[in-house]
């Protein structure tokens, strides 16, 4: 039975199949038996909320991918003069602005996948 003080673990990102980094982080959980949630914020969005919380945790600049597809596809006027709030307003229009994947644990969030990062939380998890 699921331990209701146990924070459920939540993965943030897009489908698998259009993400090597989130198909890479779900097999690390999933090898692992580590049972996750999973919201694809392409398909159900991404409040400004969330995003937010996971700003008390992690830097905006950390969260914004300027490497994806997303990003090139800006105009020189949207990525130009980035502020944290410009940053917001971008990764909310555009949720594949998002470094992916950003996996949450209570008030633990990571962005992007490092095994050991994974393997760490996981452990405090547990």
């Amino acid at each position: 039975m699921e331990d209701p003080k146990k924070p459920t673990l939540i993965m943030y990102g897009i489908s698998p199949n259009k993400c090597d980094t989130v198909k890479k982080a779900r097999k690390h959980l999933e090898s692992h038996n580590t049972s996750f949630d999973f919201h694809d914020f392409r398909e159900q969005g991404l409040s400004a909320e969330t995003l937010e919380q996971w700003l008390d945790k992690v830097e905006w600049t950390q969260l914004l991918n300027t490497r994806s597809t997303s990003w090139r596809q800006l105009s020189a006027d949207d990525k130009a003069d980035m502020t944290q709030a410009k940053a917001v307003t971008l990764m909310l229009a555009n949720p594949t602005l998002v470094k992916r994947p950003v996996l949450v644990s209570g008030q633990t969030v990571t962005v992007g996948f490092k095994a050991a990062e994974y393997d760490a939380l996981v452990a405090n998890h547990d």
